[in-house]
C-alpha cells in the first residue's frame, strides 16, 4: 500500500491571499515542444506501470506589457546533440518524442520577439533548458543555487560537455520580498502581483515555483518538478523511492514543499496548479496562434 504524506491544514487565515494587479492584456499560453514517454508508474508512489503517460516537455509563455517570459524552454534544435552528452543508462530510459521548439513555434505564430525580455527557470535540468540556446543572449533567470548546480559535475540531470560552455546570460533571482503564502521569501518580477517567483528547494537546490495572476484573479501555480503529475499534490504522495532517491536532490525539502503547496490548494481552491510535465494542466492554457501540436489538446479559455 503507498504511504500518503499528511494531510495538513489549509493555510491558515492570518496568512493572506496576496493581492495582485495584473495588466490588461496579460495572458499564459501553453508552447508544448514534446514528450518523454513515461508511465504512472514513473510518475508517482503507486501509479500503475499500465497507465501510460506522455511527460509534457516545453514552455509556458507568460505574455505582460512590461516583458513576455518564457519559463522553461522545452527541448531545442540541439536536443539530439545535448541528449548525446547524458550518461548511456539515461539515454537507454529516456525515450522522447521532439514536436516542435519553442522558437520554431513562436516564429511560426508571427511572435513579435522583442517583446521577450527573458526565460525564467523553474530549476536547472536538461529538459527545461535544451532550448535556452535557440534565443542566444536572452537573459536567463535562474536562483543563485541552481545556477551553481548547473555546474556541478556531481549533479544528476545536467546536460554535460558543449552545453555548459555556452555563454548563458545569466540573472539571479533575489529574493527580495518577505513571505508568500507560507513561503519565506519571494520576488515579484514586475511589482504589480502578476509574476510572482518563491524559492521551493528540494527537486533540485534551487528549485522556484512561479504564481501566475491573469486578469479577473486567474491563477495559476508553476510548480515545476515539485511533482510531475497532479495526483502527487491530490494523493499526496511522493515520486517511486528509487527515483526520489536519484532525483531529488533534497527529498525531504521536497516533501515539504509538497505540503505547503496542498494547504494553499485547500485555502484557493480555484488555483490552477500546474506540475511541468502534466499535458493536463497545459492544456488549460491559451494555445499560440498558427502552430499545430501533436497529441495536446489545448483550447482557448
Amino acid at each position: 500500500m503507498t504511504k500518503q504524506l499528511p494531510m495538513p491544514s489549509p493555510l491558515p487565515e492570518s496568512i493572506p491571499i496576496p493581492k495582485a494587479d495584473p495588466p490588461e492584456g496579460m495572458d499564459l499560453v501553453a508552447v508544448p515542444t514534446g514528450v518523454n514517454h513515461r508511465t504512472a508508474a514513473y510518475a508517482y508512489a503507486g501509479g500503475s506501470i499500465f497507465d501510460k503517460r506522455d511527460f509534457y516537455i516545453g514552455s509556458a509563455l507568460i505574455k505582460h506589457p512590461q516583458g513576455d517570459l518564457l519559463v522553461d524552454s522545452g527541448f531545442g534544435r540541439d536536443i539530439v546533440k545535448q541528449i548525446a552528452t547524458m550518461p548511456r543508462l539515461f539515454q537507454k530510459m529516456t525515450k522522447y518524442e521532439v514536436w516542435k521548439t519553442a522558437a520554431d513555434q513562436l516564429e511560426a505564430a508571427e511572435y513579435d520577439f522583442d517583446r521577450l525580455s527573458g526565460i525564467l527557470l523553474t530549476h536547472a535540468h536538461w529538459d527545461h533548458m535544451s532550448g535556452i540556446p535557440d534565443f542566444p543572449d536572452l537573459p536567463v533567470l535562474v536562483s543563485r543555487r541552481d545556477r551553481a548546480a548547473f555546474h556541478n559535475p556531481e549533479m544528476f540531470g545536467n546536460f554535460r560537455g558543449y552545453f555548459q560552455e555556452i555563454p548563458f546570460n545569466w540573472r539571479e533571482l533575489i529574493f527580495e520580498g518577505g513571505p508568500y503564502l507560507g513561503f519565506p521569501r519571494h520576488h515579484d518580477v514586475y511589482g504589480d502581483g502578476s509574476i510572482v517567483c518563491v524559492p521551493a528547494p528540494g527537486h533540485t537546490p534551487g528549485s522556484v515555483i512561479v504564481f501566475v495572476t491573469l486578469p479577473k484573479q486567474v491563477r495559476y501555480a508553476l510548480v515545476g518538478d515539485l511533482v510531475w503529475q497532479r495526483e502527487g499534490l491530490t494523493r499526496r504522495v511522493e515520486r517511486p523511492f528509487p527515483i526520489r532517491r536519484l532525483g531529488d536532490f533534497d527529498a525531504e525539502g521536497n516533501r515539504q514543499n509538497i505540503l505547503r503547496m496542498v494547504s494553499i490548494m485547500q485555502r484557493i481552491p480555484d488555483l490552477i496548479v500546474v506540475p511541468a510535465h502534466d499535458q493536463r494542466a497545459f492544456a488549460e492554457m491559451n494555445p499560440l496562434p498558427n502552430v499545430t501540436t501533436r497529441g495536446l489538446t489545448l483550447s482557448a479559455q
